[in-house]
């Protein structure tokens, strides 16, 4: 058995979170997730012609209907991403009137923008709701963790603050962050930056050596999303599934994404979008033209991927697909990785005297 600070705040067995894969779904991988002991996710789920706000709350109920162990949910902060203030107001106010939800619905992480509204609102209405941020780059970090610094350094002192932070490298599979910072690099400086507020590492993780090197790094746990799509309960197009298992490290690539750059399989759809904007303030001004109904059309692709074309819209991986050579069940991937984990840990205690 691994315990950490995360299996403590989660009240999970496992320091393991399932990523969150928005636009698509991940009901029932978030449900087996958590009955193999880890901590499943609910996505962000806006596919084409879905109101956002009920398939949330309908995603949610589901999980609590198949599961009892305990769960968390992602909402994507973007400027673009007009249904998030609802969400944000959505999980208090369901842990509010649902015993179960509230028992078993324990975290929000938030990705993709700002996280300083959704922490202010749940800290106001929902102070034990847990709340993580997807954070890519230091200086992402030190903003938006000023007030949670502030307490630290102010013991008794309160204010509206994240609780841990998703420290995503550019490794990872989907939307990525201009700095291009390799995950090892990402994690010890969060782990220096953040003192006692949990860093969960995450891109680049697959099997028990990820996972006994996170630890080895100061991190609490790690998080996993290309090898939970490569599992007999995720939801995901089975032809999405069998393009993960013949790729190389060296078959994904970045290119230009709805939210910044982002990692994709090569396919046809990845040669139509150029690489990523160098320049980061350019890329920026671009993004403040785009609209909402920009935003409708590149989800029109992904509903395209998760109908089953996947060659026409985006296939989101990250170079783990170089080491995944198979489609189990979510609890043997999760029972490998631990077993793993600890024969790696016990292997390098040998070195200290």
């Amino acid at each position: 058995m691994i315990k950490t600070k995360l299996t403590e705040m989660l009240e999970c067995k496992h320091p393991i979170i399932q990523a969150a894969m928005g636009p698509f779904y991940t009901t029932k991988l978030c449900a087996a997730v958590a009955n193999a002991g880890a901590f499943g996710v609910v996505s962000h789920t806006n596919l084409r012609d879905l109101d956002p706000i009920k398939e949330m709350e309908k995603n949610i109920l589901e999980v609590v209907d198949n599961t009892s162990g305990t769960f968390g949910v992602n909402i994507r902060t973007a400027r673009l991403q007009i249904d998030y203030p609802e969400l944000i107001k959505l999980i208090p106010r369901l842990r509010k009137e649902n015993p179960k939800v509230r028992e078993q619905l324990k975290l929000v992480i938030t990705s993709a923008g700002d996280p300083r509204p959704a922490a202010h609102h749940f800290k106001t209405v929902d102070p034990d709701l847990i709340h993580f941020h997807v954070i890519p780059a230091k200086w992402l970090a030190v903003k938006a963790m000023n007030p949670a610094w502030f307490q630290k350094k102010n013991p008794g002192t309160k204010g509206d603050h994240i609780d841990g932070i998703v420290a995503t490298g550019y490794e990872g599979g989907g939307h990525n962050s201009y700095e291009a910072v390799a995950t090892t690099v990402l994690v010890a400086e969060m782990v220096d930056l953040c003192g006692d507020l949990p860093v969960v590492a995450c891109g680049g993780f697959y099997d028990g050596k990820g996972l006994a090197g996170a630890l080895g790094l100061g991190a609490v746990g790690i998080q996993m999303g290309t090898r939970f799509i490569a599992t007999r309960e995720c939801e995901f197009h089975e032809d999405y599934k069998a393009l993960i298992l013949p790729a190389t490290d060296e078959d994904t690539l970045m290119t230009t994404g709805a939210f910044g750059p982002i990692r994709l399989l090569k396919n046809e759809y990845s040669k139509t979008h150029g690489a990523p904007v160098p320049d980061r303030q350019a890329r920026m001004a671009q993004e403040q033209t785009l609209q909402a109904e920009d935003l409708l059309k590149e989800m029109e692709s992904y509903e395209l991927v998760y109908r089953g074309d996947v060659q026409k819209g985006p296939i989101l991986v990250g170079q783990t697909v170089g080491g995944i050579s198979d489609i189990p069940t979510v609890k043997e991937v999760i029972d490998r990785v631990m077993k793993e984990a600890e024969q790696r840990l016990r292997a390098v205690s040998k070195y200290v005297s």
